[in-house]
């Protein structure tokens, strides 16, 4: 072989070698960070999360509530919970963020450093939890949000109560994240907080009071004095709008409340419900000001009946609309987490039901108080004793969960679930139902877990008669 010849042989290599020997740093970037940062991802599981939800809050939550009406592309508020039309698939919503918040939780363990985002990763595990399971009963956990870590791509549906109770649930990471965040020693503050701006006393409180709500919603299917009166003797509860875990949404985009900006086509074909109408009517509550605008045919707050049938001859007009909070003045919205009045409402029924010392009534009337300024709105000098909201001891649950309801709008899907715990208020039958005429008691799994994770999806759905929304949760024993 000549010298030339030797030389085009071994062109190759030398390349290979000249380019392969500077590699990693020519293609690393470097003010781009090697690793994501803890508080750039609890940002986005705030925010992220409670703007998706907001959204999901307004187009489903409302309709299965029945504070909204639908009169257009209105599968989902005739029932047929499979068919999600603007909203009604909160599954990925709840998994990206439950994934994202894993990845907080394990960077806190890893480096000491970080150790000031465990508490709040694991208050936020929980709250997460709560919100999927009690939607869809059953569903991937303990082995789930951690792929990338275990390799384990399709984990297995855990039971409610398991998902609840169990070590490394709802109520054991709510008391490991007080102990982790009343352990914290060290100066790192708690940067991307847009809940309590770094303050760790606010996240022991939202984790206590979370903790209250926890309990009640399983108290069915289990006592929870003893724990209740734990945390009340604790003390560190959210007692306060000010302290209320929420964040704000801004006047106009990009941080406006989401629906906002949708176009107005859209936005019109949400009504107020004829369930409304009644509940806000029977107390005359001055919130329906806040939380609808009147008929623009006869000014007055007239609902529609849910899930009409397409074929009815309407004219919206004659029907109130979402008022300007939801969208010319969303920087008067927030999204709520929780709050000082559902603490009030929460303490008000544990009390009614003799699981705590204290006054049912007093925390009633704090929680209607609070209520009221949370919405902007003032309350009427006579409203908590001469209308149909003062308090009644023989009504006191109905009167509770009403409220609450009231107070619940466009939270989500939580007064879907209050309705489902309690059977209060008093839903009315959709006109046009497409399933069976039956009111659904749980979301049902989406078609892509059949997909996805089609074994695990076959048990889960034989556990619930092929995936049926009829088939009540675990704590759900109304």
């Amino acid at each position: 072989m000549t010298k030339s010849s030797l030389l085009i042989s071994l062109l190759p290599f030398l390349l290979f070698f000249a380019c392969t020997n500077d590699f990693e740093d020519i293609n690393t970037n470097e003010n781009a960070p090697s690793e994501v940062q803890p508080e750039l991802l609890l940002r986005q599981v705030l925010y992220g999360y409670g703007d998706a939800m907001s959204y999901e809050g307004f187009v489903a939550g409302n309709l299965l509530s029945q504070h909204f009406s639908m009169i257009d592309f209105n599968l989902f508020d005739r029932h047929a919970l499979s068919s999600p039309q603007e909203g009604g698939n909160p599954w990925p919503i709840l998994y990206t963020a439950l994934r994202d918040n894993e990845t907080i939780l394990e960077l806190s363990r890893e480096n000491s450093a970080r150790a000031v985002y465990e508490g709040p990763a694991l208050v936020m595990k929980a709250y997460l939890a709560m919100t999927l399971t009690d939607m869809f009963g059953d569903v991937p956990y303990f082995e789930a949000f951690r792929g990338r870590a275990t390799g384990v791509v399709t984990p297995k549906y855990d039971r409610q109560e398991d998902i609840y109770t169990a070590a490394g649930g709802i109520l054991d990471n709510l008391e490991q994240a007080v102990i982790a965040l009343d352990a914290y020693q060290g100066a790192q503050p708690l940067n991307g907080d847009i809940l309590f701006n770094g303050n760790l006393d606010g996240w022991v409180r939202f984790a206590n009071s979370l903790r209250i709500k926890a309990l009640m919603r399983i108290s069915a299917r289990r006592d929870p004095s003893a724990e209740l009166r734990q945390i009340f003797t604790d003390g560190r509860i959210i007692t306060s709008n000010e302290q209320n875990a929420t964040f704000d949404f801004a006047a106009g985009p990009p941080n406006s409340f989401p629906f906002a900006t949708a176009r107005i086509g859209i936005f019109n074909v949400f009504l107020m419900s004829e369930t409304a109408e009644g509940i806000y009517a029977d107390s005359g509550d001055p919130r329906v000001g806040t939380h609808f605008r009147p008929s623009a045919a006869n000014g007055e707050f007239a609902g529609i009946i849910n899930g009409i049938d397409a074929s009815s001859a309407i004219t919206p007009d004659d029907f109130a609309r979402p008022g300007t909070i939801w969208r010319e003045n969303t920087g008067d919205h927030d999204f709520n987490f929780l709050t000082a009045w559902e603490t009030d409402f929460l303490l008000s029924e544990a009390a009614l039901k003799g699981y705590i010392d204290g006054d049912a009534q007093t925390y009633y009337e704090s929680a209607v108080f609070k209520a009221f300024d949370y919405w902007l709105t003032a309350i009427p000098g006579n409203h908590l004793t001469r209308s149909s909201a003062a308090w009644n001891e023989d009504r006191g649950l109905e009167l509770i969960i009403t409220q609450k309801w009231i107070a619940s709008i466009g939270n989500a899907y939580e007064g879907w679930a209050e309705w489902r715990r309690t059977g209060f208020p008093a839903l009315k039958p959709v006109q046009a139902s497409l399933n069976g005429g039956l009111y659904p008691v749980r979301m049902p799994y989406p078609s892509d877990e059949q997909a996805l994770n089609f074994e695990n999806y076959q048990t889960a759905a034989a556990a619930t008669e092929g995936n049926s929304v009829n088939v009540r949760v675990w704590w759900d024993l109304e």
